[in-house]
This record gives C-alpha cells, sequence and structure tokens, in this order.
C-alpha cells in the first residue's frame, strides 16, 4: 500500500535536478567549479588524457561539486535558523567551506600531475 505522504521516485530525482539547477544559477562558486570543469574537459580532449585519468576528472568534478551543493544546503540551513552571527553558525559554514576548499585544491594538485606534463611536452 502507498503511503501518500511519500514522494514519488520521479519527484524526488526532479527535486535533486532543481536543488543542482538553483545551484549553479545562483551560486558564484558553483558557476566557477562549473567553469573550471568545461575548461578541464575541453583541455582533456586537446591533450588526450588516458581512460584513467578521465575518471580521476570525473570523480573529482563530483566530489568538488558535491561538496559544493552539501556547502549552499548547510549555510542556508544555518541562515533559516539564525539571522544573528553567532560562533557555532560561523563554524559550521567555515567548516563547510574549508571541506569545498580542501577538494578544490586537492583537485588542482592533481590536475596539475595529469595536465602540466602534457602541457610541458606540447610546448618544449
Amino acid at each position: 500500500m502507498k503511503n501518500s505522504n511519500k514522494i514519488s521516485l520521479i519527484e524526488s530525482f526532479g527535486y535533486a535536478f532543481q536543488g543542482i539547477g538553483n545551484t549553479i544559477l545562483h551560486e558564484r562558486n558553483m558557476q566557477i567549479h562549473c567553469a573550471v570543469t568545461i575548461l578541464v574537459v575541453i583541455f582533456g580532449f586537446i591533450l588526450h588524457i588516458s581512460l584513467v585519468e578521465w575518471l580521476f576528472c570525473i570523480v573529482l568534478f563530483g566530489l568538488v561539486m558535491s561538496l559544493e551543493l552539501v556547502n549552499t544546503a548547510l549555510e542556508a540551513t544555518v541562515d533559516l535558523v539564525t539571522e544573528e552571527r553567532r560562533p557555532l553558525a560561523k563554524k559550521a559554514k567555515d567548516a563547510a567551506a574549508g571541506a569545498v576548499l580542501m577538494s578544490a585544491i586537492m583537485a588542482a594538485v592533481i590536475g596539475g600531475i595529469i595536465f602540466f606534463p602534457k602541457l610541458w611536452a606540447l610546448f618544449f
């Protein structure tokens, strides 16, 4: 028997896609992540990165963007709960932002390991 309070699987996917789309449209940092993703894909095709290198890139795209979505959700939740400046609210928001930054730094390091040798060989 179907519970009338439960949403369908299709509706839940719809909400998830709305969340992704809304974050892309309204969050500057997610727009930056999307732009970098597009550039990496373009350079990946130009420089003929290997299948394994593509897999690393795809996992890193997903990791960084997923953490940005979680960061956005956490910030919205904290802002919903309080408009006051509170130390615990700052701690939560800063930690979530730090998680995104850490993943982006590691993605950049791995991107450098993948792309710099290919660029070096192309130009020198």
